[in-house]
């Protein structure tokens, strides 16, 4: 965890996502890379002669707002390198993982309104979707941004086992417990030894030391991740992304997006390989 991203649109949500990355930073000795995508449209970003006015404009009000915000005293001590991107958000995250190495993706959020809200619009379900890194979700502000339990929502299929190691570096660096999670619901009921036999095979040989197996019943796949969530006193949620698909056909059609939204806590997804 060297490089950590964090897009920006100067908010305060946007600052809450910021203030996490510094504390991980602080932990890791890492890089931080602030990313402002103006997304300018075409017929406004160049003429024959450069770049228009109104381009121009929001440039320097971008730059401004950077300079702005490096003052803050809690990003002395960090080493922040600033970009302007001018596409679509998804995009020039995309370009920056792969030009500057990243490890992660660190983004703000509203609150109960989630994704459709989030300060990027709706480009943050593709920015999830399409990440090569994981992506740490923020809501709220944490003055103190600590993890010792981290809970691991899966179906326990072969494909999640990539993203599922992923999720172990995470909560290794984090030093928390890992909870892996089997939802149980009516539509793909499994008895407890059918679903114990999926769980303990798919952890075989993955090398977890600290975690917890757990099969909860619920309605819904949503209900059943927030509720352990909320019982087990976790400070994390965690699940597997597919690039094709959205989220895992575990989290399938608008399950995903409902459980980041109605997460009143952090969510890190992991893209499966």
């Amino acid at each position: 965890m060297k490089r950590i991203l964090v897009p920006t649109d100067f908010s305060s949500q946007a600052e809450n996502a910021l203030k996490v990355a510094v504390q991980l930073a602080q932990k890791h000795n890492s890089e931080i890379y602030l990313l402002h995508s103006m997304e300018i449209p075409m017929h406004l970003a160049t003429t024959h002669g450069g770049a228009k006015p109104e381009a121009i404009f929001f440039i320097k009000l971008a730059e401004k707002k950077f300079n702005e915000l490096l003052e803050k005293p809690y990003l002395q001590e960090i080493e922040i390198h600033e970009a302007i991107g001018h596409g679509e958000i998804y995009n020039d995250i995309g370009l920056a993982v792969e030009k500057s190495k990243i490890d992660l993706v660190v983004m703000g959020s509203h609150g109960a309104n989630g994704f459709k809200e989030m300060f990027i619009g709706s480009n943050t379900e593709k920015v999830v979707r399409t990440s090569k890194v994981p992506v740490l979700v923020i809501k709220n502000e944490h003055k103190t941004f600590e993890v010792t339990d981290f809970v691991f929502a899966t179906d326990f299929t072969e494909e999640c086992r990539w993203s599922f190691n992923e999720a172990l570096k995470f909560a290794k660096a984090a030093d928390a417990k890992i909870h892996l999670l089997y939802i149980n619901t009516p539509a793909g009921f499994k008895t407890t030894e059918e679903a114990n036999t999926i769980m303990n095979g798919f952890v075989k040989g993955m090398g977890a030391e600290n975690y917890t197996l757990n099969i909860y019943n619920a309605n819904s796949v949503e209900k059943g991740v927030l509720q352990f969530a909320r019982d087990s006193k976790a400070q994390l949620i965690g699940m597997s992304t597919h690039g094709r698909k959205g989220l895992s056909h575990f989290f399938n059609g608008s399950i995903s997006e409902d459980l980041v939204n109605h997460a009143n806590m952090p969510v890190i997804t992991f893209k499966i390989q």
